[in-house]
């Protein structure tokens, strides 16, 4: 296939929190609010003035800082952000918009405020308290938080604007890109895909960690160029998976998945497309500001929810993107010592296979994967065993 116009162009957003569209806004005088959750609500992170960025710490390599002040035993992803902001990576925000599901990342955001690693004079943040259950009194009382701890202080240091129709028009700029997004990603039920798991990828990050109104534009670019681009003339995906599990924003994952002739159908990961890319549904009896928690509330696939009911609901989630983008296999990916999908993919693993007859791998990696010849030999091995499995059953269908 050719090559994509902006490919290299979004690769090069990656290699850098502080890239160039995130470096534009802020000559634009946007406010930049930083954020590592799903119960963040990414769209009220784009109101007004503000723009979101999705924080990464991409090209990391000694921890030994962040080592020393929160152990080794701590997720890569939050010990890794540390030492981003312990080198200066993220003196550009001006906010930070975190929440208290995942200890260790509330610890990444007190150390930096007890150290003040982030050198702007305006820097300040906001911690939600999110309930850990989808009911009528939890939507009300994690509203209040978001008005309390985010928009308050976004209204009161900056001026942001967060009237009903700054967030129906932030709501609208987000659902442009979600059925972009969408179309994109439907392109991957083809038995052939114009897309490669790789490319993907690189898209999708790019979209969270760089401002939406300045993105857009190439996501646009994009999407019309895939829509007339031919696939390879020889198919070379030898299997076809769902990816699901913890946060994942090192596109070499991807890459390694590719040189398995391993294709990602459907990505079920933090800040993946499931949730994430999806339009943002808006009535026109209830305030915009209710309906926009109430979805993310009720569509976070996060474990830290552990109702049976979710429990259930984040196994259906997977399974309903199995048969509709016609995977033969399920990879459960797991960031090394994260507490809560270290349960999730370790009993997922074994019911999805046991009980719903997926054939399912579970893997926990370190926050960068390039480079991991374990990892690449794991996918390898259960790529195989896919081809296998479906040589067998073409074999008896005949």
């Amino acid at each position: 296939m050719r090559d994509l116009k902006h490919l290299q162009f979004f690769e090069d957003l990656l290699q850098q929190a502080h890239n160039d569209l995130v470096k534009q806004a802020k000559d634009d005088r946007k406010v930049a609010v930083g954020y590592t959750c799903y119960y963040v609500p990414e769209v009220l992170m784009n109101c007004g003035d503000a723009f979101s960025v999705r924080l990464r710490a991409p090209n990391t390599g000694s921890l030994d800082i962040s080592q020393y002040y929160m152990s080794s035993f701590i997720c890569g992803y939050a010990r890794a952000l540390f030492e981003r902001a312990f080198e200066g990576g993220y003196n550009f925000l001006d906010f930070y918009a975190s929440s208290d599901t995942c200890q260790q990342m509330v610890r990444v955001v007190e150390n930096i405020h007890e150290l003040q690693l982030i050198q702007n004079p305006r820097f300040t943040y906001g911690i939600i308290d999110a309930p850990l259950k989808v009911t009528t009194h939890g939507t009300k009382f994690y509203m209040e938080q978001i008005e309390q701890n985010f928009i308050a202080p976004l209204k009161e240091h900056f001026g942001i604007d967060y009237s009903e129709e700054a967030i129906r028009a932030a709501v609208a700029e987000h659902n442009e890109m979600a059925q972009l997004f969408t179309e994109t990603s439907d392109m991957r039920k083809a038995d052939n895909p114009v897309i490669t798991p790789k490319e993907y990828h690189i898209i999708s990050i790019a979209s969270y960690c760089c401002p939406t109104y300045l993105f857009l534009p190439y996501l646009r670019e994009t999407v019309e160029e895939l829509r007339s681009r031919e696939p390879d003339a020889k198919n070379r995906w030898r299997a076809r998976v769902v990816v699901a599990g913890s946060e994942l924003d090192d596109y070499a994952f991807s890459e390694i998945m590719e040189n398995s002739n391993c294709y990602v159908v459907a990505d079920r990961y933090c800040f993946g497309t499931f949730p994430g890319r999806q339009v943002i549904p808006l009535n026109d009896d209830e305030p915009a500001l209710l309906q926009v928690c109430r979805y993310y509330l009720e569509t976070n696939q996060c474990p830290r929810f552990m109702s049976q009911e979710k429990i259930q609901e984040r196994r259906d989630v997977v399974l309903d993107l199995v048969k509709e983008f016609h995977a033969e296999g399920i990879i459960y990916e797991q960031a090394k010592f994260c507490d809560f999908w270290g349960y999730e993919r370790t009993l997922n693993t074994q019911i999805m296979q046991e009980e719903y007859g997926i054939p399912t791998l579970g893997i926990d990696r370190e926050y960068v994967v390039r480079g991991s010849g374990q990892l690449a030999t794991r996918i390898q091995a259960f790529v195989e065993s896919l081809e296998i499995k479906r040589i067998r059953k073409e074999g008896n269908a005949v």
